[in-house]
């Protein structure tokens, strides 16, 4: 799939219809209507520490250590954002059947609602076996994300009891670093899987890059001052009954 793409976002990120938008200009615009400013955004999140609690949950491969991370700081999913200037809460460990995922979101496009899915996995999780195949762990992880839609397939009414309207789905599977996965068999693997089960696969070199484009572009990041953190998923219901932007599509997905 081509979100699979790891290319850091540099000077540009992606717009509401997906075009490559220069950051410069487009902030310049955003933020003649938007009072957050630099020193305000600086007081939502402290890097350092962020970039500590990364380090730490790579070095002890902790993946509730990760999540916890995670939870507090959604800035830390940019990469994965598509509508940088109108993000929309992301809720955590929202119940899927009898799993759940770690974190969903909205992208509210003009084409319908897309719900992005995200199962992240432990930072040093195991990619392959010695002989070049899957490990149990990423088979595992693969199976997870699959249970969903297949649990949508089975019970297509759960779509709009959960998440209100749903034009389509986008899962995103977090594992592993971006050096495990910069082999050619790795890379052709990745891609092979991203085109035939239609999950994209991303690597936790993700997060870190985040700090680092924040660093770069602070304005870039003003849309996430209104949720800083993610939601609980008991919230989830509250918050889709009360966007007026799913008034038409609960009718017209029904």
């Amino acid at each position: 799939m081509k979100r699979s793409n790891e290319k850091d976002h540099g000077s540009k990120i992606r717009g509401s219809g997906g075009v490559g938008l220069n950051i410069s200009g487009y902030i310049a615009s955003a933020l003649r209507n938007h009072p957050m400013t630099s020193a305000a955004l600086s007081t939502l999140w402290d890097l350092e520490s962020v970039q500590r609690d990364l380090q730490t949950a790579h070095a002890k491969n902790s993946e509730p250590h990760l999540l916890k991370t995670l939870k507090q700081n959604t800035f830390l999913f940019c990469e994965l954002i598509e509508r940088q200037f109108s993000v929309q809460p992301i809720f955590h460990e929202v119940t899927i059947g009898s799993n759940r995922c770690d974190f969903a979101w909205l992208n509210d496009s003009s084409d319908g609602p897309e719900w992005v899915l995200v199962e992240v996995e432990r930072p040093g999780i195991q990619l392959f076996t010695q002989k070049g195949d899957p490990s149990a762990p990423l088979n595992h992880a693969i199976e997870q994300v699959k249970s969903w839609r297949q649990y949508f397939n089975q019970f297509p009414a759960e779509k709009a009891r959960i998440f209100g309207a749903v034009k389509s789905f986008r899962y995103v599977l977090v594992a592993g670093s971006t050096e495990t996965w910069n082999s050619e068999h790795a890379s052709k693997w990745r891609a092979d899987r991203n085109s035939e089960d239609e999950i994209e696969i991303r690597t936790n070199g993700i997060f870190s890059r985040a700090i680092k484009s924040y660093r770069m572009n602070p304005d870039a990041f003003w849309s996430y001052s209104a949720n800083p953190n993610t939601r609980d998923p008991s919230t989830l219901e509250a918050y889709w009954t009360g966007y007026s932007y799913f008034n038409d599509w609960r009718k017209w997905l029904h």
